[in-house]
């Protein structure tokens, strides 16, 4: 039996149990036939689109808008279903209790007339909270660029560069984008920090090189006096995509790499440069991607070191998180300040500043969303311009960081 069999088993079982309670939901609430028959019609349609996509788009394609916008609708009906399952069927656990009494007892329980519809309305009406965030994230938070600004104290800084600014984008995702002016927006808005230095942390499309055809030139517009500079990210070497043959493959890599001097970036590739001011100067290094599990591991610490010194005040530019917490901030070498992206903090969560910061994402990355400090040695989780899989962001909105250097006194 193949692999997959078992687990299409399950979850088309969970599916079927998890409309089942949202269909029984709507019956109890109302009795109107043309609100039922619009209940299941709508979730028929999303299935049959999302399965029209999968069988309809080639392999080689990769993860397209089209599929993106199915899994997303399929997402913001299946989420609040879940609601509704937990409710109902919690109910159904003391309604299994009561019979269990009566059964046992003395003198029999009786069924609180009207309790299953109330706890209906009640479901729907919680349902209809994720529901609504989950639409909102789709029209209108996929584009709700927010640009968080960090001052950052460091001993060793040089004099020079005491104020000096950084912008830091990370995760464009090209490949996702639909609305060319809500891009030219947030473009707009990395511009009008008017940074010092320009840094981007990596994905830059999805899977191919074409992907960016169409934004080269608003993203090469980008402006910062002391340049620009890019890594790659694991989804630039192209392996979440069908190839014809490996030259292919090596092709749309190298074309990949090309995007960034087409934009003005230098793309550094376990690299470093010095950037220079009042003839004083810091190290920027640049690795390719290394990420833990089964993520390429290309970054190499060493190689991208070459010719830094140990003193030197250094800022580390790798895509993936997890390398700092597995390589980075322990070395020896000192690593001021890494800065990385990657984890798009799921694009779902609750962020409340000074209240609460949650994600599914922080049950696999310990640093997966904004600034963490360890060892005096600072990493900078960026959350990401674009998007990816998900077409919204719900609670977890578009980020733009802003690192201003500052001399402790």
């Amino acid at each position: 039996m193949p692999r997959w069999i078992l687990p299409l088993l399950i979850a088309s079982a969970f599916i079927f149990v998890l409309e089942f309670y949202a269909f029984q939901a709507i019956k109890t609430v109302t009795r109107n036939r043309m609100i039922k028959w619009f209940w299941l019609l709508i979730g028929i349609l999303i299935y049959l689109n999302l399965l029209y996509v999968i069988f309809a788009t080639p392999r080689s394609s990769g993860q397209t808008k089209e599929f993106q916008m199915a899994v997303g609708m399929l997402i913001t009906i299946l989420i609040p279903k879940v609601f509704i399952l937990i409710v109902l069927f919690g109910e159904d656990v003391v309604r299994l209790c009561d019979k269990i009494i009566s059964w046992i007892g003395s003198s029999p329980t009786q069924p609180i007339a009207g309790r299953r519809k109330f706890v209906s309305q009640l479901a729907l009406i919680l349902a209809s909270i994720p529901f609504a965030s989950f639409l909102y994230g789709i029209i209108i938070g996929r584009y709700n660029y927010k640009v968080l600004k960090y001052q950052l104290f460091f001993d060793d800084l040089p004099e020079a560069f005491d104020g000096f600014t950084i912008t830091q984008i990370s995760d464009i995702h090209s490949g996702s984008f639909t609305n060319k002016d809500k891009i030219q927006y947030g473009v707009d808005m990395i511009n009008e920090q008017n940074s010092d230095l320009l840094l981007f942390t990596g994905d830059i499309v999805n899977n191919k090189a074409t992907e960016m055809d169409d934004w080269i030139e608003m993203f090469g517009a980008l402006k910062a006096p002391y340049g620009k500079y890019s890594i790659l990210g694991n989804h630039d070497y192209g392996d979440y995509t069908s190839w014809s043959s490996e030259t292919e493959k090596k092709a749309n890599f190298k074309a990949i790499k090309d995007l960034h001097p087409a934009m003005g970036f230098e793309l550094l590739c376990n690299e470093n440069r010095y950037i220079e001011k009042d003839e004083k100067k810091i190290s920027l290094i640049g690795v390719e991607n290394w990420g833990k599990g089964g993520f390429k591991k290309k970054g190499n610490l060493l190689l991208a070191s070459k010719g830094v010194k140990q003193e030197d005040f250094k800022i580390l530019m790798s895509h993936d998180p997890s390398h700092w917490d597995a390589k980075v901030k322990n070395d020896d070498f000192h690593y001021h300040l890494t800065l990385s992206g990657h984890t798009h903090g799921l694009q779902m969560g609750i962020e409340i500043p000074g209240w609460i910061k949650w994600s599914p994402s922080k049950y696999v990355y310990n640093q997966w969303a904004g600034l963490y400090q360890e060892f005096g040695r600072y990493i900078n989780v960026n959350r990401g311009f674009g998007y990816h899989a998900f077409p919204g962001r719900v609670g977890i909105w578009p980020e733009i960081t802003v690192i201003e250097l500052k001399k402790s006194s």
